[in-house]
């Protein structure tokens, strides 16, 4: 087992995820970028720089996440850091306008197919990969898990009539989200007699491929957060969810 703690980004090829393998490696971490294409995942670790390994991952292929798995056991032992990352707007065709992603999310049209492959990556791809990944988590001395989140995944928020994306909440993406908040939740649960710390955390609205570059905040920014919450100490929390501000309602 190497002495250098161990971090696992998923879809960390691009955009907020890449930026957190940039800055855990600076934090002295070696870092291993999960990406579903090998090649894409050797350009990024490559940019990261000699702390940064490329890990073939898809998070809605058990196989792909089983090696992964033998992977990381084998050449490194544990896993101290589990950021999931990966996620999807939507699945629809390429290109969609934020507009269009939205209005296709309306409950009474809403692709039942789409909100299904939605789920996939956001919700059962987090489960499947910190379930494989907990035996290695398990082994570091003090792990933490990071769950990207959203803002849109607040139920309270969107409730309020006074949010400014009150009506275009729909059933795919917000949903996904809200879904991956009660998972963050009962895996800190599970796990608070132990020293893993588990959190949820929303980055904002970010320039990257899925708000179609159109966000508000640099990845940069968006990295700060869930940068934090993987850098914790024991007196840290677990079974939060927050944003660079603070809290955030469930």
């Amino acid at each position: 087992m190497q002495d250098k703690p161990v971090a696992l980004v998923t879809g960390a090829n691009k955009g907020i995820g890449l930026q957190i393998a940039k800055e855990l490696a600076a934090h002295g971490f070696t870092v291993l970028i999960g990406s579903r294409n090998r090649e894409l995942g050797e350009e990024a670790a490559s940019s990261v720089g000699a702390d940064a390994h490329a890990l073939q991952l898809d998070v809605t292929k058990r196989d792909s996440i089983t090696a992964a798995a033998e992977r990381i056991r084998n050449e490194f032992g544990r896993l101290d850091v589990l950021v999931n990352n990966a996620g999807i707007s939507h699945a629809g065709e390429p290109g969609r306008s934020l507009e269009e992603i939205s209005k296709a999310s309306r409950p009474s049209i809403a692709s039942l197919d789409e909100m299904r492959a939605v789920f996939e990556t956001n919700v059962f791809g987090v489960i499947a990969v910190t379930q494989a990944m907990l035996p290695l988590l398990s082994v570091a001395p003090a792990a933490r898990i990071v769950n990207l989140s959203s803002g849109s995944g607040s139920l309270t928020m969107k409730a309020d009539p006074a949010d400014p994306h009150h009506s275009s909440f729909g059933v795919i993406y917000g949903p996904s989200k809200t879904a991956l908040n009660a998972i963050t939740l009962a895996f800190a649960i599970e796990l608070e007699s132990t020293p893993i710390k588990v959190n949820a955390v929303d980055p904002g609205f970010t320039a990257t491929d899925l708000t179609n570059f159109q966000g508000t905040r640099t990845v940069q920014q968006a990295a700060r957060e869930p940068v934090r919450l993987a850098l914790l100490d024991a007196s840290g929390p677990t079974g939060t969810f927050s944003n660079e501000d603070g809290p955030l309602p469930w």
